[in-house]
């Protein structure tokens, strides 16, 4: 059996068109739960994770392996192999073994796949380089605190706990991809203040440090007090004010002579991070009121509904053909995007013209 990431082994599921997929997976076991059937039958539902995706396994009390399974906890790490297939519950697994990992296969593991490596890698250098070219030396100085200080911590951060970029990592992804979108619209909106846009990129879901963080050692979603009591809107406004007091206090004659004033940055960058969600119905305190808060706003509501997009293709149960089952929040039922205009090899430059 080869040896695939969960979300490899859905793709191949909805390619067969719900077949069984043969395969082996590595993965972690977020929580062994022990539960009833409606029979007041014993069964183990095991929630396992790897660096990018997530099934839930149920193992009914007269399976072989039940009683280990059992045992299992969140600093277990497994190997699965058997038959995949898709049903009500989402991805399962038939005539399944498992057994403990190496120390060397969990040490490959929690590294992630090769390619998610180098892409959050690629995305890290560029966020890094990317506020290294703001030219107000506030905002600059604000977030090279803040990697300094947080930048291990944003590494294993995701960017939601479910929908979009809900992985070790993924809020590096989502706020790389915003960096470029704001850069590329910048160009067309001169008027827009791109060093305050950038910075209110990096710290709109500085919150999330603390609501969904990973562990140092493992693909479990930590939940933090502070992350449940206050919610990473408010937290995200005190670490700027945090971070800004102190460089204030160290900078204050510098900062005087500069133009806007220190207090009108450190209010519209405030402003950002309070208005990212768009709406006091979905969370946010106040709703955008500068050009740069709607622009963010729409910039990171567009990068999430395309991870979505792109999720949903690979995860989603196909209804008929190009149509996939809704993946909310999104509105409706999935149709695969029109495909790219491609030249056919015996189009003639006679066609060309008539076109």
């Amino acid at each position: 059996m080869d040896l695939l990431t969960l979300t490899e082994i859905r793709r191949a599921v909805s390619r067969t068109g719900g077949n069984a997929v043969p395969a082996r997976v590595h993965v972690q076991v977020e929580a062994a739960t022990p539960k009833l059937t409606r029979d007041q039958k014993p069964y183990c539902e095991l929630s396992l994770a790897d660096a990018c995706d997530r099934m839930t396994l149920r193992v009914w009390s007269d399976h072989p392996a039940y009683k280990a399974c059992s045992a299992l906890n969140n600093e277990s790490f497994i190997e699965l192999a058997g038959e995949f297939q898709s049903s009500q519950f989402g991805l399962d697994a038939h005539k399944w073994t498992v057994r403990p990992l190496t120390d060397q296969e969990k040490s490959e593991l929690l590294q992630g796949p090769a390619d998610l490596r180098a892409r959050q890698n690629a995305d890290w250098k560029f966020i890094v380089e990317t506020i290294g070219k703001i030219t107000d030396p506030r905002l600059r100085a604000l977030c090279d605190a803040f990697v300094k200080d947080l930048g291990e911590r944003f590494r294993r951060t995701a960017a939601a706990r479910k929908n979009h970029h809900a992985r070790r990592g993924g809020l590096v992804e989502h706020t790389a991809q915003m960096m470029r979108v704001a850069l590329a619209i910048a160009r067309l909106y001169p008027q827009l203040n791109l060093d305050l846009l950038i910075a209110g990129i990096l710290f709109h879901d500085s919150g999330k440090l603390w609501e969904n963080q990973f562990s140092e050692t493992g693909f479990v979603m930590d939940y933090d007090e502070l992350g449940e009591l206050v919610g990473h809107i408010s937290i995200g406004l005190e670490v700027v004010n945090s971070l800004w007091r102190k460089l204030s206090a160290e900078n204050t004659e510098v900062w005087k002579g500069y133009s806007p004033s220190s207090e009108d940055v450190r209010l519209h960058l405030l402003h950002l991070i309070g208005a990212h969600h768009g709406q006091k119905e979905l969370g946010s305190p106040v709703e955008p009121k500068t050009p740069e808060a709607m622009t963010l706003h729409y910039i990171d509501n567009l990068d999430s509904k395309l991870e979505m997009f792109a999720g949903g293709y690979a995860t989603a149960p196909p209804l008929a053909a190009r149509i996939f089952d809704r993946v909310r929040p999104l509105p409706g039922n999935l149709v695969k995007s029109l495909e790219k205009f491609q030249q056919s090899a015996n189009t003639t430059k006679e066609d060309d013209q008539l076109l």
